[in-house]
């Protein structure tokens, strides 16, 4: 079994067209159909049923294809590895980020992967959780930081970091700015900052119209940067995970009655090759110490 028939095989499976897949593969079609027929020749039987214009995987087409993607994605990154091993260029990682996560946070681990490996190299996404799943399928990020994702992929695997509280964030002179406690009722006619990316954003709006808080006059947000500027003019007040960094001319106060949590999770692809800094970020961020964030 050669690499390019696997690849040629998943490129038709996720085209469904010969054609179509010979050109992304940028391969003549005849070159693209021989090479799976050499496939199906060696695993006894037809991948594909030809119905043009589209083809159909067979019963062993649809039970070869997770083995063979895997198969195809191990050997690539095998291969990535072999190529950074052999130039030394081996200290980079790509790491997705949901846009609730403090990149404060991750400073210790930073600090850790630069002394240990030369030239290092970082690229962040961010996204919203489901974006952060698709970045993790497209292989477009090895790790991934966020709170629960609702995407269901059985190769999505996930090691919970901390659990976390919110807290009320307002500027320092606005009114419950040094009211302690505050009750949650008492915030009923308060103008809210909603966050509309948060992964929790629906369980604060179903909690917070449980006790008839109005959500009317609330301002959505879909960016984190423009939360404290926000509330810097008083223009409302805004729930924010514990873990979540603010101005010095923002203050927290904590809400009785606010039963939010959110757990942070460490996501990778099951089955995927990983890279020696890859490996190593995860070591760093499951045996790091969280409790300053746990509530």
């Amino acid at each position: 079994m050669e690499m390019h028939q696997v690849r040629y095989f998943l490129a038709v499976a996720e085209a469904l067209n010969f054609t179509r897949a010979a050109e992304d593969c940028h391969v003549a079609q005849p070159s693209l159909t021989r090479a799976i027929k050499q496939l199906e020749a060696e695993l006894g039987g037809d991948l594909f049923r030809r119905e043009r214009p589209q083809a159909q995987l067979t019963e062993l087409g649809q039970r070869m294809l997770p083995l063979l993607r895997q198969c195809y994605e191990s050997a690539l990154g095998a291969r990535s590895l072999a190529a950074a091993l052999k130039t030394g260029e081996i200290g980079a990682l790509r790491l997705a980020l949901s846009h609730t996560i403090d990149m404060n946070i991750l400073i210790a681990q930073i600090a850790e992967l630069s002394r240990h490996f030369g030239g290092l190299e970082l690229k962040f996404l961010r996204g919203t959780a489901t974006e952060v799943a698709e970045f993790l399928k497209r292989g477009e990020a090895e790790l991934a930081l966020a709170a629960p994702i609702p995407e269901q992929w059985e190769r999505l695997d996930s090691w919970p970091l901390f659990t976390e509280g919110f807290d009320l964030v307002s500027n320092s002179d606005y009114r419950f700015a040094n009211r302690k406690p505050v009750e949650l009722a008492d915030l009923g006619q308060e103008r809210l900052l909603v966050r509309t990316y948060c992964e929790q954003a629906n369980d604060l709006t179903e909690l917070l119209q449980s006790q008839n808080i109005r959500m009317a006059h609330s301002h959505e947000l879909t960016c984190e940067r423009d939360v404290p500027p926000l509330l810097g003019t008083n223009a409302g007040v805004a729930f924010l995970p514990r873990s979540v960094g603010i101005p010095a001319t923002l203050i927290r106060t904590q809400v009785d009655g606010l039963e939010l949590r959110r757990t942070v999770y460490l996501y990778a692809v099951a089955g995927r090759q990983r890279t020696a800094v890859a490996n190593a970020t995860m070591k760093l961020l499951r045996s790091f110490d969280w409790s300053k964030y746990a509530s």
